[in-house]
């Protein structure tokens, strides 16, 4: 086989080349880069992504979910048609920025980063969208298709569906026509960066006549079915992008149809999931079982991205005016009724319907989908941020970072692009003429139970007319919160001692999934003034084989601090606590306790405000007097 045939993974790459880890950081010399980059761009794309954009345990998974220790053979091309750059300084986009290289995530204890040992690597894909194309400018669409480009050389290839967003007016062939010839542009910018990487396809989807739901909770049509998977598959397998036009055919009478693209997308989320339309009834079960299992494991559909030019999901009682992340399990229903009844002075009723569509997308697709995929919705101006150098000022967080591409950062970390959990600051861009776009982050998720109910107990103070809950409450199963707590922090829970301690103080519990995490909330008062409740986090707890990960902990954060004690909180931890860095991004404000060996945690605002009286006082005071429930060692 010739060298021009063969690349190697990343994870082959980067282990042969010299290199070290500094501050969680994986660093590759340009040295290094530059002596490899000759025999593959591939390579320098990874290298050059991997050593400046991600950290070590971003890094990492990454690459044990991407790629795999063999060698693997791609499509021979002609010397003159291969770049050898990736066609982007991505050096000068992704600098390693300390807030965001060394971003905290919530772990208890040192985690443990292994690869995993594939000897089977499932075809990696996307499904895109692009909403409203012939709106958008050759320039930052052919920026938007490198992105998509560099994405297939990171291991991730997509799959592109062109969404004029005019089934509405009619399936017309004028109609017909303009999705065509806006599949036909798109491609078209792909291959100025590929000129092997794109196919476009006509004659994918087909209209078979039969309308009925695959799932009763999901949305979709089994009239409309793919025709070729076979070809898509092929396609994708040597990186080529396939593009589609939502356009099907009938075989009934002989006609092409204008679909809806949310539909098209639909389509090719339930072939690419392995629920095929229309099984003979006569079949095996067996063998059905059988062939489902298989197309599932040739494909693994890991993100829905959608491209909108009006960006993320509107939050009109977040101070960023934006969801950065949407757990559907939790918060669907509340965010679809908020964005049917929203009066937002700076989105149009038409706006909000297209959000609330969008939304609804989400919702269907990775109900199709393992809890693993997610979902991304950005602008096109966000997805072509690989080649273009920002015009606008850092936006200040947590320090100040650069604007990166979400879609690469979310291949790298499958994260948002901020943590949802981090407390609202002042848009720095307001006011300045700035159009910044934010980008909502989705998954499927995971239920989050809060016991009381905040929407119809909130969570006070108790009173003898309203006394607190216990853990002998049938909506807790305490041997399970126990084992949970003692899974986290890698300690025997002193159930007797912990029991009596909290007895008639629990404000209330969060719990995450299936007991996968987990918040308990109590009221302590402080020594100086008994009279006095203040709300205190008393156990923080996610599983250990979820630390790390950033969602569960997040999640669990968000519901305690903007739903069940918006007024406030307070905690402790260590000081040599791992988990502490995760706190300080979190935290409204922080303290070294004198003469111990805590630091102490609130989400109140105003305390600094009020040094040396209420209620940093009361914070302090708590902070001590709360005595450990842990088993002697």
């Amino acid at each position: 086989m010739s060298p021009s045939k063969i690349c190697y993974s990343p994870v082959s790459v980067l282990r042969h080349l010299p290199g070290e880890s500094t501050n969680g950081l994986i660093k590759v010399s340009h040295r290094h880069i530059a002596r490899c980059s000759t025999s593959s761009p591939v390579r320098e794309l990874v290298l050059d992504v991997l050593s400046s954009e991600a950290t070590k345990r971003d890094a990492k998974f990454y690459l044990s979910r991407f790629t795999s220790e063999k060698l693997i053979t791609t499509r021979s091309k002609p010397p003159e048609t291969r770049r050898h750059d990736v066609g982007v300084n991505l050096g000068n986009l992704y600098l390693p920025a300390r807030a965001i290289d060394q971003s905290p995530v919530f772990v208890q204890r040192p985690v443990e980063n292994t690869f995993l040992d594939k000897s089977s690597e499932p075809l990696h894909i996307a499904l895109v969208k692009i909403r409203d194309p012939q709106n958008i400018m050759d320039a930052t669409l052919q920026h938007v298709a490198l992105t998509l480009v560099q994405l297939s050389r990171l291991g991730m290839t997509s799959v592109l569906v062109v969404d004029c967003d005019i089934c509405k007016d009619g399936n017309t062939f004028d109609n017909r026509l303009l999705a065509a010839q806006q599949a036909d542009r798109v491609a078209a910018a792909i291959e100025i960066h590929d000129r092997h990487g794109v196919r476009r396809l006509d004659s994918v989807l087909e209209i078979a006549g039969i309308k009925e739901d695959t799932l009763s909770t999901v949305q979709v049509q089994s009239g409309t079915r793919v025709t070729n998977r076979n070809l898509l598959l092929t396609l994708l397998r040597k990186g080529e992008i396939p593009v589609v036009a939502p356009i099907a055919f009938t075989p009934s009478n002989q006609t092409l149809v204008l679909l809806p693209a949310d539909e098209a997308l639909l389509t090719l989320t339930r072939e690419f999931a392995g629920l095929r339309p229309q099984l003979n009834p006569d079949a095996d079960p067996a063998a059905v079982a059988k062939d489902v299992k298989s197309m599932q494991k040739e494909v693994s559909l890991d993100k829905i991205i959608l491209l909108d030019s009006l960006g993320g999901i509107p939050a009109a009682n977040k101070a960023d005016r934006s969801h950065v992340f949407i757990n559907l399990e939790q918060e669907y229903d509340s965010i679809k009724s908020e964005l049917s009844s929203s009066t937002s002075a700076s989105h149009s009723s038409a706006e909000m319907r297209i959000h609330s569509r969008n939304l609804t997308l989400f919702r269907n697709t990775l109900a199709l989908l393992p809890p693993s995929s997610s979902g991304l919705l950005t602008s096109p101006k966000m997805a072509a941020h690989s080649t273009q150098r920002l015009e606008v000022p850092p936006i200040l967080e947590v320090g100040t970072r650069r604007q990166r591409n979400p879609l690469i950062h979310n291949l790298l970390t499958d994260k948002p692009v901020i943590s949802p959990s981090l407390p609202s600051r002042r848009d720095v861009t307001r006011g300045r003429g700035i159009d910044v776009v934010p980008t909502t982050m989705i998954k499927r998720g995971m239920p989050v139970t809060m016991i009381p109910d905040p929407k119809t107990h909130p969570w006070l103070p108790p009173t003898p007319i309203n006394p607190s809950i216990q853990f002998a409450d049938p909506r807790i199963d305490f041997v399970r919160l126990s084992q949970l707590i003692e899974d986290s922090f890698g300690r025997k829970l002193n159930v007797p001692h912990y029991l009596a301690r909290v007895k008639d103080r629990i404000a209330g519990v969060i719990i995450a999934g299936e007991y996968e995490g987990c918040a308990v909330l109590t009221w302590e008062s402080p020594s100086h003034d008994p009279s006095r409740m203040v709300p205190y986090l008393d156990k923080f707890a996610v599983l250990k084989r979820s630390q790390g990960a950033g969602g569960i902990a997040d999640v669990i954060f968000t519901a305690m601090v903007r739903t069940c004690l918006p007024g406030g909180v307070c905690w402790r931890s260590r000081k040599n606590n791992p988990a502490n860095k995760w706190y300080f991004e979190r935290a409204k404000g922080y303290r070294n306790l004198p003469d111990s060996d805590w630091t102490i945690f609130w989400t109140r605002e105003d305390v600094e405000e009020n040094d040396g009286e209420w209620p940093l006082r009361d914070y302090e005071s708590v902070c001590r007097k709360v005595e450990p429930s842990w088993e002697q060692d």
